[in-house]
């Protein structure tokens, strides 16, 4: 499985909502913060986006955007509209419905977010921009044709359609992603901007692939086709840490994601990901994580 895959399979993505706004006059909705990732198209006229601490931005038909960060946020006719509050608007309406403002007809949209089943979210969500603006035709046109899809099976049940719509929710999320990747961002550092990386990602891509390998630097840079130095200050400029580190906390990820969804006893859970014996998985667990295996167990999962 590639890098990409591998995380958003340990991420859970397990919720997701799709609804519509139909407005017109003066209207603004508010939206507080959240652990999710949000995303929005404008299929006819224009709105505003003011996302916390960052300039407002117009959005245009046929515009999509992501907000992966889970800053609070407001979308309306202007940015000086003082908005309603989102958990007001919106509870009244089904799946797959429509909010009308103020009689509609001047601006139509559709929005949606993704929840994840997991306590690490934000091994995602804190490498990424707070707003993702789509703009070439081609990637727009794909995520527009496939949130109008879930739309559509959520408005109108057939046999399958729950499923239907969440296969489409992920295939929304994940090529919103891909986007990312493609585009890259100046400056941007984390684990998706090292796979946008073509040599870097080779990289990953094999720590993902074998994470209880005994890798070294000299191994892994091999694989990027670069010497050992070249290599290591490159995968620290683009993931934001050393190869190693970054292998210890994906492995503490795997284990911890086994500590809550199996019975398997740690003698079992340390060598599969790369440890000899339970006490030096033991140690690096409790430094990456935190506390203990045993405890981890203990605390409260994600709200």
């Amino acid at each position: 499985m590639d890098a990409l895959s591998d995380v958003l399979s340990l991420l859970k993505p397990v919720n997701y909502m799709f609804r519509a706004v139909d407005a017109a006059g003066d209207w603004a909705i508010g939206y507080p913060e959240h652990r999710s990732i949000k995303c929005f198209a404008i299929l006819s006229g224009q709105a505003w986006l003011a996302v916390d601490g960052i300039a407002g931005v117009l959005l245009e038909a046929g515009d999509c955007v992501l907000l992966p960060r889970g800053l609070a946020f407001r979308l309306g006719s202007a940015l000086d509209v003082v908005p309603a509050d989102a958990w007001d608007v919106f509870p009244s309406v089904e799946e797959g419905g429509v909010v009308t403002l103020n009689n509609g007809g001047a601006v139509y949209g559709l929005g949606g977010y993704f929840a994840f089943d997991s306590r690490h979210a934000d091994i995602l969500l804190g490498v990424l921009p707070p707003i993702v603006h789509i703009r070439a035709e081609a990637d727009r046109a794909a995520l527009r044709s496939a949130m109008e899809r879930i739309m559509a099976e959520l408005r109108t049940p057939l046999p399958g359609g729950f499923l239907m719509a969440r296969h489409l929710a992920h295939l929304v999320l994940l090529q919103a992603l891909r986007i990312i990747l493609a585009e890259g961002r100046a400056g941007g550092i984390g684990w998706i901007y090292g796979l946008g990386d073509k040599q870097i990602g080779a990289a990953l891509n094999a720590l993902h692939g074998d994470p209880s390998r005994k890798w070294t630097i000299d191994a892994l840079a091999a694989l990027a086709a670069m010497s050992r130095s070249t290599f290591a200050l490159r995968f620290k400029e683009r993931v934001g840490e050393t190869p190693i580190d970054y292998l210890t906390r994906w492995r503490m990820l795997l284990a911890a994601d086994r500590l809550l969804t199996s019975r398997d006893a740690i003698a079992v859970i340390a060598p599969a990901v790369g440890y000899e014996s339970e006490s030096a998985f033991s140690t690096a667990f409790k430094r990456v994580m935190g506390c203990a295996p045993r405890d981890y167990v203990r605390q409260p999962g994600p709200i």
